[in-house]
């Protein structure tokens, strides 16, 4: 089953955010754009460049309403230390949400039991915490946020303009579709 246009179960984790531990809830997620973007482990290879790209763009979700949270299978001591020792993950300012126990990787279908860790999934959610873009990927591969951002724009357009659709490369300010019956077979 799809998790698209389903409810953030209630869960409840610590996090390192800005040189403080944090607690971490569904609660925390309401009433604004979240970004969920999980990745295996800290202290890994790809990781890194992911963390630095979300913190490079960082000040452009801000600027979408939307707060960014990172996600491994560590515990919030280990995130800080990777926060301490890593040139790329230094740069976030952004919750970095340690999940050992794999509830949040579980209610999300990320995680990959045999190892412990969780695959690369992006989940863009609402201020009513409903789901509305996933992504889930082999763990080679890692992402570019700025298609993160995309997406994000387009559920606050689709959200705020009830009856239209974002195309198919559609940016923020681009046309959209408003889906009717004259359109069919002429699009």
């Amino acid at each position: 089953m799809s998790l698209i246009n389903t409810q953030v179960q209630p869960f409840k984790t610590q996090a390192f955010h800005n040189g403080k531990f944090i607690e971490v809830t569904e609660q925390s997620l309401k009433g604004k754009w979240s970004v969920l973007i999980f990745m295996p482990a800290a202290f890994t290879f790809n990781c890194p460049t992911e963390v630095e790209d979300a913190a490079e763009h960082y000040a452009e979700f801000q600027k979408a309403g939307a707060e960014v949270y990172i996600v491994t299978t560590d515990t919030h001591f280990s995130h800080k230390v990777w926060h301490e020792t890593s040139p790329a993950v230094g740069k976030a300012k952004f919750p970095l949400v340690g999940d050992p126990t794999h509830q949040l990787t579980n209610a999300f279908g990320v995680h990959i039991p045999e190892e412990g860790l969780a695959l690369r999934g992006t989940f863009i959610i609402n201020p009513e915490l409903t789901i509305k873009t996933l992504e889930i990927h082999s763990n080679e591969i890692a992402r570019d946020v700025k298609e993160t951002l995309r997406k994000l724009k387009a559920a606050q357009y689709t959200a705020a303009h009830p009856g239209e659709v974002c195309p198919a490369k559609w940016n923020e300010g681009a046309k959209t579709i408003a889906p009717s019956l004259d359109l069919v077979g002429k699009i």
